[in-house]
């Protein structure tokens, strides 16, 4: 039999989660990306526990998360007058096994292209390479299509991953009929701005209402002068949409061009017009997901990351589910071999439920108790609990956890998605 080999479609976040995972466990991978050079481009996200539970699986250690980020110690909703909504701690503060970090999406992404071109070689990475689309053969194995700057090319290999991303290509191929990228109204503004935490020091703040917000938080460890890298994001749902969808994404604006829409938002403890003012970068990009699909496996085919999931950020869960999709892959090929089997395990165990988050952060995710605030008394209040009872807003909270795959108990007693040292056997077609 042939060495398995793995084509991943796209070096980004999952499609390198992945490519580690299956080095990991004794699989072949190679990786193709469609920029010629990677650099750390982004801003800020959040990995949840679960997420850094696996990442320490992989063998990344505290130290190299520092390196990126921080760990984050609240995560809290504020109402439009600067009141509290809800607030709670979250890593081992909260009795995560795991931290939470907030990192800088660039920083991360460029530690795990470095870790898996360290363990794999450089040729394991094929940088100004697209797969635009794949092809089935008899045999078993699938031919992915690459374009490259030389012209067209194949590569055929024992399974293809389709991580290329909201606008993938292998899953224009596995759903022909999907419909177009969805876009509900809502514009985001993203940046950073070197100024000094608020509140506990590492606090992630959703600040204002469902439909006009601010959510901040530091992303570096504070500097010798108490100052650190934050990161933030104001958004506003636009009523008149001009009846056309938006797909862009990260168009880079000046800061005069939306920072108006929020000069109301000054507090005794933070003063968000003078963040905004501050920023080193500032980005704009519409909030848009793409409908579930009732599967994201087409025979020796599958999706992962955005290209199966692509969802609204708020529940700071997109990146994190993408990991967890590499490290359940990587669970399904320790189990079933490199085989369309493993896809297909794979498919069953993610597909449905993270459908449902999808729909959930639609909804607003956790930052759907904004709503309730809104709907209850326009988002400005004196006593939270005579808006929103504590038990409320608990059980809220608890529900979005569950769904999440981030819920305290379950993730603190759950077994390790790949047992350590767990190997794949040789399962290659003929």
């Amino acid at each position: 039999m042939a060495e398995p080999v793995v084509l991943i479609a796209g070096g980004g976040i999952g499609g390198l989660a992945t490519a580690l995972t299956l080095h990991q466990v004794g699989v072949r991978a190679v990786v193709f990306e469609s920029v010629r050079e990677l650099k750390p481009l982004g801003v800020g996200i959040n990995l949840q526990p679960n997420a850094v539970r696996e990442l320490l699986d992989m063998g990344f250690t505290a130290a190299d998360l520092d390196a990126v980020g921080l760990p984050a110690r609240e995560w809290a909703l504020v109402g439009l007058n600067g009141n509290d909504v809800y607030s709670e701690s979250r890593g081992t503060e909260a009795g995560y096994k795991w931290e939470q970090y907030a990192v800088h999406r660039g920083l991360f992404h460029m530690a795990l292209y470095r870790r898996f071109v360290e363990l794999a070689g450089a040729d394991a990475v094929r940088l100004g390479s697209r797969v635009t689309g794949y092809r089935t053969n008899p045999d078993g194995t699938v031919t992915a299509l690459v374009e490259t700057a030389k012209g067209q090319t194949e590569e055929t290999g024992t399974l293809l991953i389709g991580a290329d991303g909201i606008h993938s290509a292998i899953r224009a191929q596995v759903h022909p009929d999907q419909p177009p990228i969805h876009w509900g109204g809502a514009l985001m503004w993203r940046g950073t701005t070197r100024a000094k935490p608020i509140r506990t020091g590492s606090s992630f703040v959703g600040l204002g209402t469902h439909r006009h917000r601010m959510v901040i938080y530091p992303i570096s460890h504070p500097d010798a002068e108490g100052y650190a890298t934050i990161n933030w994001i104001a958004e506003m749902t636009l009523d008149d949409m001009d009846g056309a969808s938006r797909d862009s994404w990260f168009r880079p604006v000046e800061v005069s061009e939306f920072a108006h829409n929020f000069d109301g938002f000054r507090y005794d403890w933070l003063d968000v017009p003078a963040l905004i003012a501050g920023a080193d970068v500032a980005y704009e990009n519409p909030m848009i997901d793409r409908d579930p699909v009732s599967t994201w496996v087409d025979g020796p085919v599958a999706l992962m990351g955005d290209a199966a999931h692509a969802m609204y950020p708020t529940g700071s869960n997109g990146a994190s589910q993408a990991i967890v999709d590499a490290r359940v892959l990587g669970a399904m090929m320790v189990q079933h071999g490199v085989t369309p089997d493993a896809l297909a395990a794979y498919d069953a165990a993610l597909c449905g439920p993270i459908s449902e988050v999808i729909l959930r952060n639609r909804g607003a995710g956790p930052f759907g108790l904004l709503n309730l605030v809104d709907e209850r008394c326009g988002g400005v209040f004196d006593d939270i609990d005579a808006v929103i009872p504590a038990a409320e807003r608990a059980e809220f909270m608890a529900g979005y956890k569950a769904a999440a795959g981030f819920a305290i108990e379950k993730l603190n007693a759950a077994p390790p998605t790949i047992a350590p040292g767990a190997r794949v056997r040789d399962t290659a077609p003929a």
